[in-house]
């Protein structure tokens, strides 16, 4: 090899030493790549080291703890059809799988090795919560009908997991997740979407930042248009997680050196070159072949030799493994203590499941107890800390902006008649009321009908300001009735149906007050408010000023209250007519005043006064009413615990016995890790010392 070739090759190989050994942050990795056979004296005692870390990862994966949102530390094998992944996982693992045209691997293949002291291998397939011993005869066999029972007949596929578990002497402690091969066209028997579905199951395997990703490339091929290199980028932009195998080294040799040094796919845990095992070799000849090949072939002897052949691959995923789990642990550690956490606080918090009516009583009360404190902070008290983020819950706010907003319509209310017919009104209810008597005296008849007019024209403002009120109490008091009758939907109808019942009674109230409260008004006219008078007393003392321009036969005139009037329609009118008319108006437009503001805050006070009495005696009764039932037996439908609720208590039930299986298991870990890290650098030590 030239002075040029040996520096590539050397670059290639600290390239790839440092990457692995920065991203893994341990210093394992580049002695473990210089041994030999898998079967070496130090690869056993690395086995020895890891086993424990690897067993308990695998407790971990076989309690499904990754349902609970935890993802493990996981080598995912990836590529196109074709590619050579079924021979290097049967070369890893030193059986033979499934192969054959189209997908051989339906499912994702879970395959958990073991290196065994026994000289007889043992074979067991776990799927579907049952577990099958098989051998190496008739593996292949039993992974095409488990196969079959999980993902059906035919070519489609499954995302449900098949777990094969190899106990062999001389394998690697490896456990690695194989995939289904990527294809871009469907054949006769496979779904249409067939590409898509086995995206969406690559994707995600390796998306999670725990996932090594070993991508399987095929030599011959060119490296950034395959399929997997694409996916496994679109996760792992700088290749710290990817690992690439380079199969069919021997088929492509010529130019294979250059396309790994050059790296145009940027592959962080760099590159193993393999050569395929073909038809029946063993695997003891295929490894010997690929040994032989590797130091004769003159295109392939001059790659680095700890990049080469099946065993620098193990060693390489062995360490890569090790370090993985240990970087992971303490995340998974705190992701368990989370989960189990917030597991235990949800159950906490569900209600206890009853088992006497006594019981569900005690609950009942002690919920009412709390919807009326609630119903106080929210509606009479102003406070909102059990809604602190929806502006629609804080009651006290809302309601005063729509009691100011009522009292804004009423006051703001035009039932003045306009410009152009000042005292027009007056002068005819004057007409109209004439009777036998002294002169410039105003009948009351005549106050009493236009105070009925205005009355009624303002007269649906308090109907519709108590029917938007009453709409929003019960808007409010249902929300809270749910909030805290949500573990018991069994009572969510009976105790709305109870607020509905009382709010519409309260607002019937509502009207019969605000209809006799019009009647009132428009029938009778009293006050007491001193404002009254002084309010008239200021407006007739303008009368002088305005009979002047009356007299003076003026189109206009001015008054404080009312600006500029046109009067040119006054101009011929009776004198005493015009004044007993202007007395008249400034009366009535003085005790409108006051009309509007009693309207307004005898309606308000009602509907406060009308909250109150249902947030402190009226609620409680009608939901017990309601809820007990006519037999007075009602509360025994809180024994019937929702199948809803049921379910979700079983879950956490379940959830927290997984949660703390595993907390158990990587405490051990814990314990033990630093032991076993301890020895095995202590290992890699001594044999480095020798070598």
């Amino acid at each position: 090899m030239g002075r040029k070739g040996v520096f590539k090759a050397n670059l290639l190989e600290t390239k790839s030493h440092t990457a692995a050994e920065h991203h893994q942050g341990l210093a394992l990795v580049s002695a473990s790549q210089n041994v030999g056979p898998v079967s070496a004296p130090l690869v056993s005692s690395y086995n020895d080291r890891i086993r424990p870390l690897l067993d308990a990862v695998d407790r971990l994966r076989h309690l499904k703890i990754m349902q609970e949102g935890i993802q493990l530390p996981t080598i995912v094998v990836v590529g196109d059809q074709s590619s050579g992944k079924s021979s290097v996982l049967e070369s890893l693992a030193g059986i033979r799988l499934p192969r054959g045209d189209g997908i051989c691997t339906r499912v994702p293949l879970i395959m958990s090795l073991k290196n065994h002291s026994s000289f007889e291998p043992q074979l067991s397939l776990e799927f579907n919560g049952k577990s099958v011993q098989t051998d190496e005869a008739n593996v292949v066999n039993e992974i095409n009908c488990a196969t079959q029972e999980i993902a059906g007949q035919g070519k489609g596929i499954s995302n449900t997991p098949l777990t094969l578990v190899v106990k062999k002497k001389g394998v690697p402690d490896l456990t690695m997740i194989d995939l289904p091969g990527i294809t871009r066209v469907p054949v006769k028997g496979q779904p249409e979407d067939i590409s898509e579905q086995i995206s969406n199951i690559i994707m995600n395997y390796i998306t999670p930042e725990e996932s090594i990703i070993l991508n399987v490339l095929s030599a011959g091929v060119d490296f950034p248009t395959c399929e997997s290199i694409k996916m496994s980028q679109s996760v792992d932009k700088t290749g710290q997680r990817t690992l690439a195998v380079v199969t069919k080294a021997d088929k492509s040799a010529e130019g294979l050196l250059e396309k790994i040094v050059a790296d145009d796919v940027n592959i962080g845990l760099g590159y193993v070159c393999v050569i395929n095992r073909i038809g029946d070799e063993t695997y003891e000849e295929a490894r010997a072949k690929e040994e032989r090949l590797f130091q004769t072939n003159p295109m392939l002897a001059r790659i680095d030799k700890s990049i080469v052949g099946i065993p620098a691959l193990a060693a390489r995923l062995t360490a890569i493994q090790a370090n993985i789990i240990v970087k992971c642990l303490p995340d998974i550690v705190r992701k368990i203590n989370e989960k189990l956490s917030g597991n235990v606080d949800d159950l906490n918090k569900m209600p206890k499941h009853m088992s006497s009516v006594g019981e569900a009583m005690t609950a009942f009360m002690n919920i009412l107890g709390c919807v009326r404190e609630s119903l106080k902070k929210i509606l009479l008290q102003g406070e909102f800390d059990e809604f602190p983020a929806d502006d629609d819950m804080h009651a006290t706010a809302r309601l005063a902006e729509m009691m100011n907003k009522y009292s804004e319509e009423l006051r703001s209310a035009k039932t003045d008649d306009g410009n152009e017919n000042f005292l027009v009104d007056e002068m005819k209810v004057l007409e109209e009321s004439r009777s036998v008597g002294l002169p410039n005296f105003i009948p009351k008849s005549a106050f009493r009908s236009l105070l009925a007019k205005k009355v009624k024209e303002v007269s649906a403002t308090p109907f519709d300001c108590a029917d938007k009120i009453w709409s929003y109490i019960q808007n409010v008091v249902i929300v809270a009735l749910v909030q805290h009758y949500d573990n018991y939907p069994q009572l969510i109808s009976c105790t709305r149906r109870a607020a509905q019942n009382l709010i519409c009674r309260k607002k019937q109230l509502s009207e019969e007050f605000i209809s006799d409260l019009v009647e009132m008004e428009k029938l009778l006219d009293y006050t007491c408010n001193p404002e009254y008078t002084a309010s008239w007393n200021k407006l007739m003392a303008e009368q002088g000023a305005f009979m002047e321009k009356i007299r003076h036969k003026c189109k206009e005139a001015k008054l404080s209250l009312f600006g500029d009037m046109k009067i040119e329609h006054l101009l011929d009118v009776n004198e005493e007519v015009v004044q007993a008319a202007y007395d008249l108006k400034m009366r009535m437009t003085s005790y409108w005043e006051v009309v509007k503001r009693r309207m307004v805050d005898n309606l308000v006070l009602n509907l406060l006064f009308s909250t109150q009495k249902l947030v402190n005696k009226e609620i409680d009764k009608e939901i017990i009413d309601e809820v007990m039932g006519p037999q007075g037996n009602g509360l025994e439908r809180m024994l019937e615990e929702a199948p809803s609720l049921s379910e979700k208590r079983s879950k956490l039930h379940s959830s927290i016995a997984l949660l703390k299986q595993s907390k158990d298991i990587v405490a051990n870990m814990m314990d033990n890790i630093s032991v076993q890290l301890h020895k095995l650098c202590l290992a890699l030590s001594l044999y480095s010392a020798q070598v």
